[in-house]
C-alpha cells in the first residue's frame, strides 16, 4: 500500500545488508536470473554518491578520517539501516561529505561505472549533485574535469557510456537551484556529457513550483526535465513535475497509483515513469513489495522503466530490480526484453544509439532463446 506521506516507523528499520542475501531471489527461476545478468540494459534514474560500493566507501572514509562514516565494508550493513525517508537522508548526506576532492570525485565515478558494465549496462544518465562537491571547496573546473575524464575512461575501458543529469538538491533551496542552473548552463563550465536537470532530496516541505525558474532556464539552454516527484508525497507533486518544472521523465512517481486521470495523462503522452522497487521500500514509500504500485502503472499503459536508485545503500543492484520486476509483472524472457528496451526508448540517447542497443537486446534474447 503506498503512503503519502510515510509515516516514522522507528521500530521498523530496513537493513540494506550485504548483496549476496538479496540478490538471487529463489521465487525468480534461476535460469531467469541468468537471462537477467546477461541482458543488455540502460538505467535512467541512479544516484552518483549513493552508487558508491562498501569497498569504495570504506575507501573514501578512511582518506577523511573525521567522518563518523565506518571504514569496514561489514560495518556499512548497519550503517545503512534506514527507518525512514528523513533518516534516509541524513545517512546519504554523511556519505557525500566523504567526497571532498577532485580526486574522490573521480574515483567514485570510474567505480561507479565499473560496477553498471559489470551488470551489462551499455547506457546510464548518473544524476549528480554538483552543488553538494562545488559548496563542500572542490573547485567547479576540476569537478567537471574529474567527472569527464572519468566519462572518457569507463567508455573507452568498460563500454558503458554514461551521462549526466545535474539535479537540485531540494533541501538546499533557491540558493542550490541557482548554483547548479548556473553550473548546468555555463558553456564555459557545462560538461559534454550532460543531457538532463532534476530535482532530488525530500519532497515534504519542498513544493515543486519554487524551482520553476531554474528549470525554465535549464530547458531553454536545451537541458532535459527529469525532476523527482510523488515519491514521498502526493500526485499533486508530479502534477506540479508536469506543469510547473515542464517533467519529460518522472522519477519515482510512486503515488501517481492514486490519481487515475493522472496516469491517464502519463500513459497518453508516453511520460515515462523512473521505478525504483527496492528503493521504494527501503525509504518507507511502500509498505510491501507485492503491493508496489508497478503493477498498477503497467495496467495503465504507462512507459515504466526499472531501476536501482541508490543500490549498495539499499543492498540491491540493477539486475535484481529487474528480478523484482519480473516477479511482480509475472515476466518472461521476451517480457523482460521489453522492459530493458523502454528504458531504451525513455533515454536522451540519439536515435542511433538507441537503434544498436534495441537491436543488442533482441539479439541476446534471440540467442539465449535459441539455446
Amino acid at each position: 500500500m503506498i503512503r503519502a506521506p510515510p509515516p516514522v516507523r522507528p521500530g521498523a528499520p530496513f537493513r540494506g545488508g550485504t548483496l549476496t542475501d538479496r540478490l538471487v531471489d529463489p521465487r525468480v527461476p534461476r535460469d531467469l536470473h541468468a537471462f537477467i545478468a546477461g541482458l543488455p540494459k540502460a538505467e535512467l534514474h541512479v544516484h552518483h554518491v549513493g552508487s558508491a560500493s562498501p569497498r569504495i566507501v570504506s575507501e573514501l572514509a578512511a582518506r577523511h578520517p573525521d567522518s563518523k562514516v565506518p571504514t569496514d565494508p561489514e560495518a556499512l550493513a548497519d550503517y545503512f539501516t534506514f527507518t525512514d525517508f528523513a533518516h534516509f537522508i541524513e545517512v546519504y548526506l554523511s556519505v557525500v561529505d566523504l567526497v571532498r576532492t577532485p580526486e574522490d570525485v573521480r574515483l567514485l565515478t570510474y567505480e561507479v561505472a565499473r560496477e553498471l558494465a559489470r551488470q551489462q549496462v551499455r547506457y546510464a544518465e548518473l544524476t549528480i549533485t554538483p552543488f553538494s562537491s562545488t559548496r563542500r571547496g572542490i573547485d567547479e573546473r576540476a569537478f567537471m574535469d574529474a567527472i569527464e575524464d572519468a566519462r572518457k575512461a569507463a567508455e573507452s575501458e568498460f563500454g558503458t557510456v554514461l551521462r549526466w543529469c545535474f539535479d537540485i538538491p531540494g533541501e538546499a533551496g533557491p540558493e542550490s537551484a541557482e548554483e547548479t542552473v548556473r553550473l548546468a548552463t555555463d558553456d564555459r563550465l557545462r560538461p559534454e556529457g550532460l543531457v538532463s536537470f532534476g530535482l532530488g532530496g525530500p519532497e515534504i516541505g519542498v513544493p515543486r513550483p519554487q524551482f520553476k525558474p531554474y528549470f525554465d532556464r535549464a530547458i531553454a539552454a536545451g537541458l532535459h526535465s527529469v525532476p523527482h516527484a510523488g515519491e514521498t508525497t502526493g500526485p499533486e507533486t508530479v502534477w506540479d513535475a508536469l506543469n510547473e518544472l515542464g517533467a519529460e521523465r518522472i522519477g519515482h512517481g510512486t503515488s501517481s497509483a492514486l490519481d487515475p486521470k493522472l496516469l491517464r495523462h502519463l500513459a497518453e503522452r508516453r511520460i515515462p515513469l523512473e521505478v525504483c522497487p527496492t528503493s521504494n521500500i527501503a525509504t518507507r514509500a511502500v509498505t510491501d513489495l507485492d503491493e508496489h504500485p508497478i503493477k498498477e502503472f503497467v495496467r495503465a499503459g504507462v512507459l515504466v522503466t526499472v531501476n536501482s536508485d541508490d543500490p549498495p545503500m539499499f543492498g540491491t543492484d540493477l539486475n535484481n530490480e529487474y528480478a523484482v520486476a519480473a516477479r511482480l509483472l509475472e515476466l518472461d524472457e521476451r517480457g523482460l526484453a521489453d522492459l530493458a528496451k523502454n528504458a531504451v526508448e525513455a533515454s536522451f540517447m540519439d536515435p542511433a544509439g538507441k537503434a544498436r542497443l534495441a537491436a543488442e537486446i533482441d539479439a541476446h534474447t534471440a540467442s539465449w532463446l535459441a539455446s
